[in-house]
């Protein structure tokens, strides 16, 4: 018998301090498939929907692709929103079920304007749909603020291991291969989820050099072989932007039924995160000092690659917060280019003026002036794009990037890439659909906090961390207002 399977998307890191709220054009902006284009969407890439579908025809299911939904992070997702793909979802099985198993991606990080929870939610409505007998398998991201909810509603649950996140597709062949082997056995893995009184913890997750995140997945690796029953562990970083109850850290254990031992070996894992909470693997300067640095570096073969560690759009930064970019200009540099840097109203000023125009702008800094004012230069419009690119990974490789007009501008020796739709800079292709070949700079700065390391590592001489608080993203915790957060809780009250 042909087993059927429905395999679907819905994924948003929602950073609770946004003011930008995740609404349906929000998710056609970056990603909003239906039907047979979910399948076209995904071939060639490297995500977790091609790794299901892949497992489903190895498999020989029959599958089922109502939606695949996916919005760059920013504040909470609509009602509207949340209740449209939710409910497309909810449709597809029952009107085209019943079904074998359910295989879904999601980000485990979804606030909504009326709901802490939105996975939680989502898999509380498909549980009350298929029945305790269903399979679900979730893929999560390495950030994920994993609930009670979301464990209790899903068989099997596995995030990434990696930031930055080079092993989605991994990931979901994991789970797929969990959901396979219930279907073939009959046999009920369970998931356990523990946190600590943190909403940071692993040095955010980074595995790109040793660390406590590499160290505790070890561990985990270690308990794993020795332990009987045990499928899976997973450690998530969290997301601390996330002003919600269960914010933070959680480690998930997949296993063999029910057992208190589960319950122990998260725990103490948990306890590892919490000793080593203080260890961190970057060393995060100010803008000046970022310009400091480089001065002392002088030319040289390869580029400096500096992050805008505090206005990442991969963490619900604006992405136009203008003090790294000040710095440049005032610093002088030359040979210098940066990108993704967010303006939809200068963007859509340069697209019409065409290349070769000269303007005097107001760039940046129109979200909040907390985070710069707009800079007024003069700029040459050096090239007009559709903005629309296919990643060359290995992050999220072979996925089309999409961000509407996108302009580039030469200012006082700096070129900076402008779009009009907000997104993070990780891939070398966010300067070369420009024009602009990275190796051949002396200064590249990017729009993001890790991500860029998994392209931009391999060509850098230098790689230099700008936080100087200028942004939604930044590691001050303190400057922002958490009123649902549990309490006490590190870092805002335990040392």
């Amino acid at each position: 018998m042909t087993r059927r399977v429905l395999i679907s998307g819905f994924k948003h890191e929602t950073n609770t301090f946004c003011k930008w709220p995740a609404d349906l054009a929000a998710y056609e902006a970056r990603g909003l498939h239906r039907g047979a284009k979910v399948r076209t969407m995904a071939a060639g890439a490297r995500i977790e929907i091609a790794a299901y579908l892949d497992a489903a025809e190895t498999e020989g299911w029959n599958v089922v692709t109502p939606v695949s939904a996916n919005a760059t992070p920013s504040g909470p997702v609509t009602e509207h929103c949340f209740e449209t793909i939710t409910g497309e979802i909810l449709r597809a099985i029952d009107i085209e079920g019943p079904f074998d198993a359910i295989l879904l991606a999601l980000h485990g990080a979804m606030v909504t304007t009326h709901l802490e929870d939105g996975e939680g939610e989502l898999l509380r409505r498909i549980r009350a749909r298929v029945g305790p007998e269903i399979p679900v398998g979730v893929s999560l991201d390495l950030h994920a603020n994993v609930t009670r909810m979301m464990a209790d509603n899903a068989d099997v649950m596995i995030a990434y291991r990696t930031y930055p996140h080079i092993d989605a597709y991994e990931t979901a062949a994991k789970v797929a291969a969990r959901i396979a082997g219930v279907l073939n056995s009959n046999s009920r893995p369970t998931t356990t989820v523990a946190r600590g009184a943190m909403i940071d913890g692993v040095d955010h997750g980074r595995t790109t050099a040793p660390g406590p995140m590499r160290d505790i997945l070890e561990q985990a690796d270690a308990i794993v072989e020795r332990e009987d029953g045990v499928l899976n562990i997973t450690v998530n970083a969290g997301f601390p932007w996330a002003d919600i109850h269960d914010a933070g850290p959680t480690v998930m254990v997949v296993a063999e039924g029910t057992s208190p031992r589960y319950r122990q070996i998260a725990d103490s894992l948990v306890e590892q995160i919490w000793c080593r909470r203080h260890d961190i693997t970057i060393d995060p300067v100010t803008p000046d000092e970022a310009m400091r640095e480089i001065a002392r570096l002088g030319p040289g073969p390869k580029p400096i690659v500096v992050a805008d560690f505090a206005d990442n759009p991969g963490g619900g930064g604006y992405g136009d917060a203008t003090g790294l970019l000040a710095a440049m200009l005032e610093a002088g540099l030359g040979n210098a280019a940066m990108t993704m840097f967010w303006d939809p109203e200068v963007a859509a000023i340069c697209t019409e003026a065409g290349e070769g125009a000269e303007l005097d702008l107001e760039l940046g800094g129109k979200t909040d002036p907390a985070y710069g004012a707009p800079l007024r230069v003069h700029a040459a419009v050096k090239a007009v794009t559709d903005g629309a690119f296919r990643l060359e990974g290995p992050m999220a490789e072979g996925v089309q990037s999409r961000n509407g007009p996108s302009i580039r501008l030469g200012i006082e020796g700096v070129d900076v890439c402008v779009s009009t739709h907000r997104g993070q800079a990780f891939d070398l292709q966010h300067f070369r659909h420009f024009g602009i070949e990275p190796e051949n700079m002396t200064v590249l700065a990017v729009k993001s906090a890790q991500h860029f390391r998994a392209a931009y590592a391999p060509i850098a001489r230098a790689v230099i961390v700008a936080d100087g608080g200028g942004g939604l993203t930044s590691r001050n915790y303190t400057s922002l207002r958490y009123d649902r957060v549990r309490r006490p809780v590190y870092p805002l009250d335990l040392e």
